[in-house]
C-alpha cells in the first residue's frame, strides 16, 4: 500500500479536476492520502473532502498562515478538536511548525512561535501526533518539543541535518521525504534518505507543491505557462527514488513507508486496516 502522507488535495490548483486527481492516485496504487489543514477557514473543507475520498486528515494552522489568522483560529482549532475527537479520519494536528525561510520580522517570527507552541499544547491535551513545517527552523521546532511533549508525529519535507533527524527521531517522529528527493542536487536530503534507520522513513508528495525532478520547470518557463503541479499519483515513481538509494524493491518500500506512517500516526494504521479489508 501506497500511502501518501502530505497531499494538499483542497488546494485552489485542483478546484477543476480534484476528483480525476484522486482516481489517478487510486489508478496508481495510492491507498490512502493524508490532507493537512493549513488555515482555520478550510477545516470543514479539509474534512469533508477527507470524508468524501476514503482519507484522513490533519486540522491546524499552517506557520505561513500565521499572520492572516485571527487569534481567536486557536479557539476554533481547540473546538474542532473536541467536535471530531471521535473521527477516525482525523489522525493529527497540522500542519503546524515553523518557518525560517520566508523572510519575516521579529514580531512575525515571534508570532509563528506562538501559535505553534499553542498547537502543540492543543495536540497533547487532544492526544494526537502532530505534522510539523520545517523550513530552516529544525532547531527552534526541537526546542519546542522539549517544553510541549506530544505523542509523535512526522517532520513534513525534512531537510535538516543528520543530528537534527536523529534528534526528531528519538522523540517518536517519522521523516518526510518527496520530490525534492529526486534531484540529484539534493545531496544532503539524499543521504539523509539513503542513511537513517528502517524505521524513520515516510512518503509524501506535498502535492501541488514541490514537483519531483521530472515535473520541475524553470521559473522562465512557468512565466510563459509551463505547469509544474504535483499530484498524489507521483508518488511510486517517487518512493522509486527512495528505493533505488537504499537498495529496496518496490515492495519493499511500500511496506516499509507504511508501516513507519502507522506507528507515527496510529489513527492512519486503523484506517489502512480498514482499507484493506
Amino acid at each position: 500500500m501506497w500511502i501518501d502522507t502530505h497531499c494538499h488535495l483542497d488546494a485552489g490548483e485542483f478546484d477543476a479536476d480534484r476528483a480525476a486527481v484522486a482516481q489517478r492516485a487510486r489508478a496508481a496504487g495510492v491507498s490512502m492520502l493524508v490532507l493537512p489543514a493549513v488555515a482555520a477557514p478550510g477545516f470543514d473543507a479539509v474534512r469533508a473532502l477527507a470524508h468524501a475520498e476514503g482519507a484522513a486528515y490533519a486540522l491546524g494552522i499552517h506557520p505561513l498562515c500565521v499572520a492572516a489568522a485571527e487569534n481567536e483560529d486557536l479557539d476554533r482549532l481547540a473546538q474542532a478538536l473536541r467536535v471530531h475527537a471521535g473521527d477516525p479520519r482525523l489522525v493529527a494536528v497540522g500542519e503546524i511548525g515553523l518557518d525560517h525561510f520566508v523572510p519575516a520580522d521579529e514580531a512575525g517570527r515571534q508570532r509563528q512561535r506562538r501559535f505553534y507552541v499553542a498547537q502543540l499544547a492543543l495536540a497533547r491535551d487532544a492526544g494526537l501526533p502532530v505534522i510539523l513545517h520545517v523550513r530552516r527552523s529544525a532547531d527552534a521546532l526541537l526546542h519546542g518539543l522539549r517544553r510541549t511533549e506530544v505523542a509523535g508525529g512526522i517532520a513534513h519535507a525534512f531537510n535538516g541535518s543528520a543530528v537534527q533527524a536523529a534528534q526528531f527521531a528519538q522523540r517518536g517522529f517519522a521523516l518526510g521525504f518527496g520530490g525534492a528527493m529526486t534531484f540529484e542536487r539534493a545531496r544532503q536530503i539524499r543521504a539523509l534518505a539513503a542513511s537513517l534507520p528502517d524505521t524513520v522513513p515516510v512518503l509524501e508528495t506535498d502535492a501541488p507543491d514541490i514537483p519531483p525532478q521530472w515535473l520541475y520547470r524553470t521559473a522562465a518557463a512557468r512565466a510563459a505557462g509551463a505547469v509544474a503541479r504535483n499530484e498524489p499519483a507521483e508518488l511510486p515513481r517517487i518512493a522509486a527514488a527512495l528505493a533505488g538509494l537504499r537498495g529496496w524493491s518496490l515492495a519493499q518500500t511500500a511496506a516499509v513507508t507504511a508501516a513507519n506512517a502507522g506507528r507515527v500516526l496510529p489513527r492512519l494504521a486503523a484506517l489502512c486496516q480498514r482499507a484493506a479489508g
